[in-house]
């Protein structure tokens, strides 16, 4: 079973960096890794107007397929929910990745008991927000709030400062492959 991690913070609360660090750095010891990020732009589409899967999928195509030599796209056209996370990572996990991490979702992911959290915040009020709505396990605390704190927060949740303190969330998630939670 894949072991599912989020980012879970406001924009600009320092996901990406944070995700960034631990994919760069699990990749290079060949963990097998999945990312899913969360695009709240409406109408958001990577797919182009006048481009051949774009003409499919105005023609009536609901999932249109794109292979070049080095990557696959699935373009599925449907109306999403925050709750399809759950069919993303299933279809993710058919993919035999160790792990999958994924940014954005909080208002889902915030309550599931199921997957591990690492919490970002701009500052101790989105902080303590995001802390207040996160259903344990919480894994750390990153981001901008932790580059720019100098104490802890919590007793049981490591204030990681990425890069600096990195190794510490690597520590963690390593221990996490090793003994998966239990659901």
């Amino acid at each position: 079973m894949v072991l599912v991690i989020a980012a879970v913070g406001i924009s600009g609360s320092g996901k990406t960096t944070t995700l960034e660090y631990l994919i760069s750095h699990l990749s290079k010891e060949k963990y097998k890794i999945g990312s899913v990020k969360h695009i709240h732009i409406p109408n958001f589409t990577i797919d182009k107007e006048g481009t051949n899967t774009w003409r499919y999928a105005k023609a009536g195509s609901k999932v249109t397929v794109a292979i070049s030599p080095h990557e696959i796209a699935i373009i599925k056209k449907t109306e999403t929910s925050p709750n399809q996370i759950d069919e993303v990572i299933e279809l993710l996990e058919k993919e035999q990745l160790d792990i999958v991490f994924i940014e954005g979702f909080h208002r889902t992911i915030s309550k599931k008991q199921n997957i591990p959290k690492i919490i970002t915040a701009k500052d101790a009020t989105d902080l303590q927000v995001t802390l207040k709505n996160a259903v344990p396990p919480v894994l750390a605390i990153t981001g901008v709030f932790a580059q720019n704190s100098i104490k802890k927060v919590e007793d049981k949740i490591p204030l990681i400062k990425i890069p600096a303190e990195g190794e510490q969330l690597l520590k963690i998630i390593r221990e996490l492959l090793k003994n998966p939670p239990s659901v």
